[in-house]
């Protein structure tokens, strides 16, 4: 697929979470033409915590013009986008907190933004994934 898609970025505390979220995103969309993709997990000496400089290099990372989904695992990592979100100039225009749940939300936002979707419907179907049943 050409053109330009919604980029997702995967915010977590844990370098090695947000990685492996983004693996199993990619695995569980079937591989093939993927919208982008990038994991922004803990800090920059390689500890726990959130960092507005990987958040910020992510989203650039993957901005291909079409908007970026910010998913989040916790609490500072809601703080910290939001953060750079009211700052206005750090992240790409278009780029957007989606409220999902981490895992499920990064899998449906990555199979609809290689499908071509828009980012209101990135974030729809991410947000949607708070009402997957698991009995």
């Amino acid at each position: 697929m050409s053109g330009e898609r919604v980029g997702i970025v995967l915010v977590s505390h844990s370098a090695a979470v947000a990685a492996a979220v983004a693996e199993l995103a990619r695995g569980l969309a079937g591989g093939g033409d993927l919208a982008p993709v990038a994991a922004a997990g803990g800090t920059p000496d390689g500890g726990l915590g959130t960092s507005a400089e990987l958040i910020t290099a992510a989203a650039r990372s993957v901005d291909a013009g079409a908007g970026v989904a910010l998913l989040v695992d916790l609490g500072s990592a809601v703080l910290t986008v939001k953060a750079l979100l009211a700052e206005g100039d750090e992240l790409p225009e278009g780029a957007r907190l989606v409220d999902a749940p981490f895992v499920e939300g990064a899998v449906a936002a990555l199979v609809t933004a290689s499908a071509g979707a828009g980012l209101d419907a990135v974030a729809a179907a991410a947000s949607e994934a708070y009402a997957y049943r698991k009995e």
